[in-house]
């Protein structure tokens, strides 16, 4: 094993987990997901969430982000996207109001839904970015990605599906439609708060 990867797997790792674990709108829809399906039915969701920031930290190891530099628009039509899909996203969370859901009615996110969702996410854009850009698993940008992408997977995955046992957890505390009604609400709010850092872009 190289020398450079030895020295800075940890520091990746590291980034990996905490970036994964703490709250963000790829969480926030996990917790709400555990909470009105279940961890099972959010398993697709969970797998879709980390093959999407893979392929996002590759892509951007192969040359999008030089893309954005010379294209300043792109980044602002993206950031534009980011907000609709989530105030969207948000409202079908708070206006959810059963955690039993009859057949065909609701269901959770799917898992190429949820692999072109973190092409919006403004959270997986600033993981991937940051990572591209301050940590270096390898001389070659791409292969660099390439690591950085299965570092995400390995350690990513039990970190967000942390958050869907949890609002497993909370289905049957959640089972009075007025509790879960006030936590599915609560989640859009949270939800609507994580475009801070775009809105503050915006008016910067």
């Amino acid at each position: 094993m190289p020398d450079i990867l030895v020295q800075a797997l940890p520091a990746a790792a590291l980034f990996a987990m905490v970036t994964s674990i703490t709250p963000g709108p790829n969480n926030t829809m996990l917790l709400a997901s555990g909470v009105n399906f279940g961890l099972k039915r959010t398993v697709p969701h969970m797998l879709g969430i980390s093959v999407g920031v893979a392929l996002l930290s590759l892509a951007v190891g192969l040359g999008l982000a030089q893309a954005f530099e010379r294209l300043p628009w792109l980044y602002t039509v993206l950031e534009t996207a980011s907000v609709v899909y989530l105030l969207y996203l948000a409202w079908k969370i708070g206006t959810s109001s059963s955690v039993q859901m009859r057949q065909g009615e609701r269901r959770p996110m799917r898992f190429h839904e949820a692999i072109a969702f973190q092409w919006i996410n403004p959270k997986a854009w600033m993981m991937v970015l940051t990572a591209a850009t301050t940590i270096h698993l390898h001389a070659s940008l791409s292969l660099n990605a390439a690591l950085m992408a299965m570092v995400f997977i390995v350690i990513g995955l039990p970190c967000i599906a942390v958050w869907a046992a949890f609002g497993m957890s909370l289905r049957r505390f959640l089972a009075d439609p007025r509790w879960l009604r006030v936590f599915n609400i609560t989640m859009a709010v949270l939800l609507v708060l994580s475009l801070y850092p775009i809105v503050a872009h915006f008016f910067a």
